[in-house]
C-alpha cells in the first residue's frame, strides 16, 4: 500500500530514444512504472507516455523509488521482440547505486535466490530453499566519507534483486525506504538506485543498441 504517493511532475516525461518500433525513456524516482489499485496511483510512467503516443506498451518495470533507463515497445510485433529478449537475457543492464559504509570489496558477485516475504509483502527475501536463483556482479566506483558509490550488473532480473542483494552484504542503499536501517534510510531523501545503461537489439534491425542516462546523485 502506498501511502502518500506523489509522484514529480518535472520532468514530466524525459524521453532518451524514440522510432517507429522502440522508445526508451528516464523514469525519474517516486512514479510507478504502471498504475496501482488506488485511483490515486493512476499517475504513472505508462499514462503519461500514452497520452503522447497511445500504442507504446511497457515491457520491462522499475521500482517506483528507482530512477532510470527504461524501455517501451510501439507495437505489438516489436513488443513481443523486445519481450523475448529481456526473457531470454539477451539484454544487459547496468545500475549505480551509492550504499551504506565502506565496500572493501573491490568487485565480486552476490549470488543468493529470492522469495517473496508474503507477510511483508512487497519485501523480498532470501530462501535458499524455495528462491529463484538471483545473481548480481558488483564493482567499487568510489569511497565517500560514509557511503560507497558502486556499479551493479544484475544478470537476472528479480524483484529488489538489487536492493537484497546490497542489504545481504551489510550494505544497504542510501534512501531505501523497505530495506536500509533508519541511518542508512535518512541519508538519502530518495533511493539512490538508478538504472544507467541498458543494452538490446532493435526489435526491427537488430541493431545492438545501447542507452545511457547518468543519475541525478
Amino acid at each position: 500500500m502506498l501511502l502518500n504517493y506523489n509522484p514529480p511532475m518535472t520532468p514530466y516525461l524525459s524521453i532518451v530514444y524514440q522510432d517507429d518500433d522502440l522508445l526508451i525513456v528516464n523514469k525519474p524516482s517516486g512514479l510507478l512504472t504502471v498504475p496501482g489499485k488506488d485511483p490515486k496511483h493512476a499517475d504513472c510512467l505508462i499514462a503519461r507516455i500514452n497520452r503522447v503516443f497511445p500504442t507504446a506498451k511497457i515491457v520491462h518495470r522499475l521500482d517506483m523509488a528507482t530512477s532510470g533507463i527504461i524501455c517501451l515497445a510501439m507495437h505489438k510485433e516489436a513488443h513481443r521482440n523486445l519481450s523475448i529478449q529481456f526473457q531470454d537475457r539477451k539484454t544487459a543492464k547496468r545500475y549505480i547505486a551509492r550504499v551504506f559504509g565502506k565496500l572493501e570489496q573491490e568487485t565480486g558477485s552476490v549470488d543468493l535466490p529470492l522469495i517473496c516475504d508474503w507477510p511483508n509483502r512487497p519485501k523480498q527475501m532470501v530462501d535458499h530453499d524455495n528462491g529463484k536463483p538471483s545473481l548480481t556482479y558488483f564493482k567499487v566506483l568510489e569511497h565517500e566519507q560514509n557511503a560507497t558509490r558502486v556499479e551493479l550488473t544484475p544478470i537476472t532480473g528479480r524483484s529488489h534483486q538489487l536492493r537484497v542483494h546490497m542489504l545481504s552484504l551489510g550494505h544497504p542503499i542510501l534512501g531505501d525506504k523497505l530495506y536500509a536501517h533508519p541511518e542508512a534510510f535518512a541519508m538519502s531523501p530518495r533511493l539512490q538506485l538508478h538504472a544507467e545503461m541498458l543494452t538490446l537489439a532493435h526489435p526491427a534491425s537488430g541493431e545492438t543498441l545501447i542507452f545511457e542516462a547518468a543519475p541525478e546523485f
